[in-house]
């Protein structure tokens, strides 16, 4: 299974803004985008002070979307593909997609600090949909879908503590249950309105490149 490597905090720095790849350390003052806001490299400032091409603003955005999931180029044009046949806004279609995959929406249910961990979680069977065991994290789930965690005590146990101290709300379109059993369902497919703040996400801009 193919997966995202490489420092984290310099993928943050690339991108100019926390996306949150390391849980709670993103929001502390450990934060290396915070403490050094230039990207990465011998000539990290140089690139903060030149200006930008239009096709730069187009891939740093599609870059940023990509970092944010965990999503790898291939899977990304997959994604788009399917965004692009669907009915509706093409941009709308591909975060919709984004949002569904197993492993954000255990992440946005709080049932993880961070994506990777969401992604391990699941790709170690620590993670159930309608009662039945999931280990893909790029499983797309459908409304009415019901995500829950294995009962076993320590899974439990980081799962509860990733509810206590997460900061975001879960967004509309989940629901999460919290007691012996933490689980979550999907009420509705997302939109754009249900895309977390912190990303400030321009799916037109994607759109543009990906369509050339």
């Amino acid at each position: 299974m193919a997966r995202a490597i490489g420092a984290a905090c310099k993928k943050c720095r690339r991108e100019g803004r926390p996306l949150f790849l390391k849980g709670e350390r993103c929001r502390s003052d450990r934060c290396a985008q915070k403490r050094r806001q230039v990207p990465p490299g011998i000539h990290g400032a140089q690139l903060k002070r030149s200006k930008m091409t239009d096709y730069a603003v187009h891939l740093r955005e599609k870059q940023k979307v990509k970092t944010y999931y965990g999503v790898l180029e291939k899977q990304f044009r997959k994604y788009y593909d399917i965004a692009d046949r669907a009915k509706g806004n093409t941009g709308t279609n591909l975060m919709s997609i984004l949002e569904r995959r197993l492993d954000n929406v255990v992440y946005r249910l709080g049932l993880s600090v961070s994506r990777a961990q969401a992604r391990q979680m699941v790709s170690h069977g620590h993670v159930t949909v309608n009662k039945r065991r999931v280990n893909i994290p790029s499983f797309l789930l459908r409304p009415g879908d019901v995500v829950s965690v294995k009962n076993r005590t320590d899974v439990l146990q980081r799962a509860k503590d990733s509810i206590s101290m997460a900061l975001d709300d879960v967004p509309e379109y989940l629901v999460r249950t919290e007691g012996e059993l933490p689980e979550g369902v999907m009420l509705r497919n997302p939109v754009i309105e249900d895309i977390s703040a912190a990303l400030e996400v321009k799916p037109q801009l994607i759109v543009e490149l990906c369509s050339k």
